[in-house]
């Protein structure tokens, strides 16, 4: 007897959802990460208005002057939908709890110098506070954002921004045996420090902005590309100088997630820059404003976290900020100022 073996070629029906399929073309099968955003966002048959904004929708357009014909444009070059960023951020953890396992095992922060052990007590650790008001910020653009592609993004960056709260905590911990002495410290000093109270300002402003799109401006474009090049590399970097290695390896993680950050908040702003001239007018205004701000603030911490050199460590922070900022096509490419 004799058996034929064929195989069929079965194409299937479709790629995708519909609503996917609208956005990519219905021949192209989508990734996980398309299935998990577009299309999500609730548009239509809301039960009631917010009783706290009754000229708007639950989820409304206009609670930016930012206009954008599809706010699914605003896509995640990382690709995360809530599996693949919860994965990612696991894997960083666990090497992050390797690190600290190190640095307590061998005491290795014991031995920095009294001078450097107190300024990270009164110039880091107060970062604490830095960091959770960037959760609530980026908790509040989640709840007036538009489109799942960039409420999504904000919501796993305020959660990522409550974890490195977390580890700044762990590190004043660590500084003094599990004592608090130190954040209790910090906290004075972001209370009382006349050093502090600039940021604190800045910071407290930044929790009443309405614009969502503003502040994502102000906290994750402005704010963080000059506080985090400034504090988890040049600050960083002066204790590296003493050679003691621990505190570079308890804030590796810092760096590690300003890095995929700024690829992200890039991506934000140059689609959203492209979408007219009058977004690009906006941005830009926007960190006209927020920079200057910011600049004014960080400058005495800058000072005295990096003595003398404060002022060229947060100088080199702007340069690399307006780097992006042209990339993005925010800032004018020949003069790197803003278009306004």
């Amino acid at each position: 007897m004799q058996v034929d073996i064929k195989s069929l070629n079965i194409k299937p029906l479709r790629n995708t959802f519909d609503q996917v399929a609208r956005f990519t073309g219905n021949e192209k099968p989508a990734s996980r990460y398309l299935e998990a955003t577009i299309g999500i966002q609730p548009e239509v048959n809301f039960h009631y208005q917010p009783i706290w904004a009754k000229n708007r929708s639950i989820y409304d357009r206009n609670n930016t002057v930012i206009v954008m014909q599809d706010w699914y444009r605003l896509l995640d070059p990382r690709q995360y939908y809530y599996g693949a960023w919860t994965i990612t951020r696991s894997k960083q953890q666990e090497a992050a709890e390797r690190n600290f396992a190190f640095v307590d095992k061998r005491g290795m922060l014991a031995t920095l110098p009294a001078d450097l052990r107190a300024r990270i007590d009164t110039v880091f650790l107060p970062l604490r506070h830095v960091e959770y008001a960037a959760n609530l910020n980026n908790a509040y653009m989640s709840a007036y954002g538009f489109g799942v592609s960039i409420t999504q993004a904000t919501m796993m960056c305020a959660m990522d921004r409550l974890g490195i709260a977390q580890y700044v905590t762990r590190i004043g911990l660590m500084l003094d045996g599990n004592t608090s002495d130190a954040l209790r410290t910090a906290k004075a000093a972001w209370q009382d420090d006349p050093v502090w109270q600039p940021l604190r300002r800045l910071t407290e402003n930044m929790l009443v902005t309405k614009d969502w799109f503003e502040l994502f401006v102000a906290q994750n474009v402005v704010m963080d590309g000059l506080m985090y090049p400034l504090m988890y590399e040049s600050f960083s970097n002066t204790i590296s100088a003493t050679g003691n290695l621990g505190f570079s390896m308890l804030t590796e993680f810092m760096a590690e997630w300003f890095d995929e950050h700024v690829r992200w908040t890039d991506q934000v702003m140059k689609i959203a820059a492209a979408e007219s001239p009058a977004n690009r007018e906006q941005l830009a205004q926007w960190v006209a404003k927020w920079q200057t701000l910011a600049a004014t603030a960080l400058l005495p911490i800058a000072g005295h976290a990096l003595d003398d050199a404060g002022a060229a460590g947060l100088d080199a922070a702007a340069a690399g900020l307006r780097v992006r900022l042209v990339k993005s096509g925010v800032l004018d490419a020949a003069t790197g100022a803003t278009n306004v």
